[in-house]
């Protein structure tokens, strides 16, 4: 009966009232049997905090490990758009132009943010993080990218004319291509990057259904920065073309300057909270949702 009652009131949302009437009862007993229900832990009512974007952001940053989290409070719709401004003015922060390198990762996400809008940046090195995709959408096209990133900084773009994932027999003569290793020897030297997040494997990245398909070597996989997957501990998953990707390491994201993941979505909490952990991002931009969610995963504030 206290489960039966506390149900209609907190999730039915009735009145005690119309309680009272369906169940026969009076309103004093449906009251006792409500407080009963609180006392006795059927009922948790709990009031979270509620924090200004600036203070999530600081929170956030500092519960996982990153230099700094922008939070923005954004429109259902628009909601990738508003995610340019925090990030330029994190890129400007870092004071990038002539003799620095920017790497540009790929995604719907990355994708709107440069179509809005980055900061100046005259004569930023502009690199893609990997080779060409067999993908004929637009947030998959790297060089593309990098084009429009330098177009939009005033920087000067590069590009990888090879497969991002080769057959095993002709990678090496790929990478020995002068014009490849030009490009990828910049990945040695990132300044700042900016990448998306993907979603756990087994969701397909259009839709957010489950893939018909998965990959059986990403079954534990929560997520993926540039093709390096993920746990939810953050240990880099083996997987079947992580050998023989051309695209940016584990190695050089870690040991890059700053790299801003930007994501937002109830789906990629486990996501980032994996990045984060693996280090394949030190900073996130993404919304106040996505950061409040980020922070009831990480046990709320404190």
């Amino acid at each position: 009966m206290l489960h039966t009652v506390a149900k209609m009131h907190y999730v039915g949302e009735l009145s005690q009232i119309q309680i009272a009437r369906q169940l026969g009862l009076s309103t004093a007993t449906i009251s006792r049997l409500l407080q009963r229900a609180r006392a006795e832990g059927i009922v948790r009512i709990e009031v979270r905090e509620v924090f200004a974007p600036d203070e999530l952001g600081a929170e956030l940053a500092r519960k996982l490990g990153l230099t700094r989290v922008e939070v923005v409070d954004a429109p259902a719709s628009g909601t990738l758009q508003a995610l340019a401004a925090p990030l330029s003015r994190m890129l400007a922060a870092a004071d990038l132009g002539a003799g620095n390198v920017l790497m540009i990762g790929w995604g719907r996400t990355v994708s709107a943010v440069i179509e809005t809008g980055l900061p100046p940046m005259p004569g930023v090195q502009v690199v893609p993080s990997t080779g060409g995709m067999q993908q004929h959408a637009r947030h998959f096209q790297s060089n593309e990218f990098s084009r429009r990133a330098a177009e939009a900084t005033g920087g000067v773009p590069h590009f990888i004319h090879a497969p991002y994932l080769p057959d095993a027999d002709v990678l090496d003569l790929f990478l020995a291509d002068s014009s490849v290793q030009a490009s990828v020897g910049l990945w040695d030297r990132i300044d700042a990057a900016v990448v998306g997040i993907g979603q756990p494997h087994g969701l397909d990245g259009a839709s957010g259904e489950p893939r018909t398909r998965p990959d059986p070597d990403l079954a534990g996989s929560v997520g993926d920065v540039v093709r390096h997957y993920f746990d939810r501990d953050g240990q880099i998953l083996p997987w079947r073309g992580e050998g023989r990707m051309i695209a940016v390491s584990a190695r050089q994201l870690r040991a890059a300057g700053l790299v801003i993941g930007v994501a937002v979505g109830e789906q990629k909490v486990p996501s980032i909270l994996g990045a984060a952990r693996a280090r394949l991002v030190s900073a996130l931009v993404t919304d106040s949702r996505t950061a409040g969610l980020l922070l009831d995963a990480l046990g709320g504030a404190g």
